[in-house]
C-alpha cells in the first residue's frame, strides 16, 4: 500500500504503489489550501501500537473520518496490525512525532480536526534498565509534538479552529501507588509517579495542561487503567503469561504476587475515547477504569484455568504448575486504581465487558492469531524476557 523511498523527505517519502489509490487520496484529501472543500481527517500518533491500532480499526470499522497515522514502529508498534484498511481511508506514515518538520507538513496537508497522541514509550521495566528513550519520547517527543499542534491550530479560522481538540492519552500510574483501603484516583489526585516511565507521562501531562492553559490549545487528557487486548505486545503480562502458558515455560510473578491492578478492555479503552473526543470539555482530564480490581496472581490463576479449557496441555498438566515467583520490580506500585465516575457521568461511559469475559476473548484472539505472536517474538524479545523473567521463561515445555 505505502513505501518508503530513502532520501526524500516530509511527506513526499511515502508515495503510493496504486495510482488508483492515490487519486482517492487526492480526492479525500485536498493538498492544495485554496481547494474548495476539504474533507475531515483525524491525526492519530503512534497508531501502530497496542491500544493506538486497536482505536484506528474501531474508527474506521464505524465509518467514522479517514485517519492519517504517525507512527515511529519502534519494537512495540506493527504495520501487521492495520493489514487490510483500505487506502481510501487510512494513511500510514512511518515517522516520530518529534520530528517536528515532518508533523507540521503532515498537519497542513491532512487538515485534521483532532490529534490523538498514543505515541510513547510504556513499560515500566524497560524505562528501569534504560531510562533514556522514555524522557526521549513521552517528554521531548511531545513537547515537538505539542508545538506542531498549536502552529497549526494557531492557523485555523472559524468553525475549524473551535472544532479542533488535541487528545493526550496518559495512564494511571502518574498517580502513584494505593493503600489497599485507600479510594480509587479521581482526577484531583495529585501525581506522584515511583517509575521513570510513570515521572515521563507524567512530564507529557503536565506540558499538555500548560499548553492548554497558557495558549489556549484545546487539549484533553484521559488516564486509563491496565489495558488487554488484541495485538498487546508480550512484554505485558497478559499476553506474557498466555504465549508461555501455550508454550509450557514458567509463569513469572513478580515478588507476591499480590499487587492489584484495576485492568480495563482495549475495545471498551477506545470507546471512551471516542467519548472524549466528541463530548470532552476542553482543558478536562478524564479517567477510564474497566472497575475490574485483582491482584496479578487472580489474573495469571485465571488465564491458566482459561488455557486449560481453550488450548488443553498435550500431557495434560495444569499450567498452574508453570507459575513461578520473580524477585520483584524496583519501586512495584502496589496498587492502582481509578474511579471513572466522572466520565461515566459526563460522557456516558461505561465499561461493556466483564474482567473474565475480556480475558476468554483475549485468550482466544491469541489462539486464533499464532501467526501474529510468531512475527513479534522475534530474537530481540527472547533476548528481553532472559534478562527480566532468567531463561526458564524461554526454555522447555509444551510446543503447541
Amino acid at each position: 500500500m505505502w513505501t518508503t523511498i530513502a532520501g526524500w523527505t516530509g511527506f513526499f517519502r511515502f508515495v503510493v504503489r496504486d495510482a488508483a489509490a492515490d487519486r482517492c487520496w487526492a480526492a479525500l484529501f485536498p493538498r492544495l489550501p485554496g481547494a474548495p472543500e476539504i474533507v475531515m481527517t483525524i491525526m492519530v500518533v503512534g497508531g501502530a501500537g497496542f491500544i493506538g491500532s486497536n482505536f484506528v480499526l474501531e474508527w474506521l470499522s464505524l465509518g467514522l473520518e479517514p485517519v492519517v497515522n504517525l507512527d515511529k514502529l519502534t519494537y512495540a508498534g506493527n504495520r501487521t496490525n492495520l493489514s487490510g484498511l483500505p487506502p481510501d481511508r487510512h494513511l500510514f506514515v512511518h515517522g516520530d512525532k518529534a520530528d517536528r518538520a515532518l508533523t507540521a507538513e503532515l498537519l497542513a496537508q491532512r487538515r485534521p480536526r483532532a490529534v490523538v497522541d498514543f505515541a510513547a514509550e510504556t513499560h515500566v521495566d524497560r524505562s528501569i534498565r534504560g531510562p533514556e528513550a522514555f524522557l526521549t519520547t513521552n517528554v521531548l517527543g511531545t513537547f515537538h509534538l505539542l508545538e506542531a499542534v498549536r502552529a497549526y491550530w494557531l492557523g485555523l479560522a472559524g468553525a475549524e479552529r473551535e472544532a479542533f481538540r488535541f487528545l493526550q492519552i496518559s495512564t494511571d500510574e502518574v498517580y502513584g501507588s494505593l493503600g489497599p483501603d485507600d479510594p480509587a484516583f479521581v482526577e484531583e489526585s495529585p501525581y506522584a509517579p515511583n517509575s521513570p516511565y510513570a515521572a515521563s507521562k507524567a512530564a507529557a501531562d503536565h506540558l499538555t495542561r500548560a499548553y492548554g492553559r497558557t495558549y489556549g490549545l484545546p487539549t484533553l487528557t484521559t488516564n486509563c487503567s491496565n489495558n488487554y487486548g488484541p495485538f498487546q505486545f508480550p512484554e505485558k503480562l497478559v499476553p506474557l503469561m498466555i504465549l508461555n502458558g501455550l508454550a509450557g515455560r514458567d509463569l513469572p510473578i513478580y515478588g507476591d504476587g499480590r499487587q492489584i491492578r484495576d485492568w480495563l478492555h482495549v475495545a471498551d479503552h477506545c470507546r471512551a475515547l471516542r467519548l472524549t473526543l466528541e463530548r470532552g470539555r476542553p482543558g478536562e482530564t478524564y479517567n477510564i477504569g474497566g472497575g475490574q480490581e485483582k491482584t496479578n496472581l487472580e489474573t495469571v490463576e485465571l488465564l491458566c484455568r482459561l488455557l486449560d479449557e481453550l488450548a488443553p496441555a498435550a500431557d495434560g498438566r495444569p499450567r498452574r504448575d508453570l507459575m513461578r515467583r520473580v524477585a520483584d520490580r524496583p519501586g512495584h506500585d502496589r496498587r492502582y486504581a481509578v474511579d471513572f465516575s466522572k466520565i461515566a457521568r459526563e460522557l456516558g461511559f461505561a465499561p461493556a465487558r466483564t474482567f473474565e469475559q475480556g480475558l476468554r476473548e483475549t485468550v482466544e484472539w491469541y489462539l486464533g492469531h499464532r501467526s501474529w505472536t510468531d512475527d513479534v517474538v522475534s530474537g530481540a524479545y527472547r533476548d528481553w524476557v532472559k534478562v527480566h523473567y532468567g531463561a526458564a521463561s524461554l526454555e522447555g515445555g509444551e510446543k503447541s
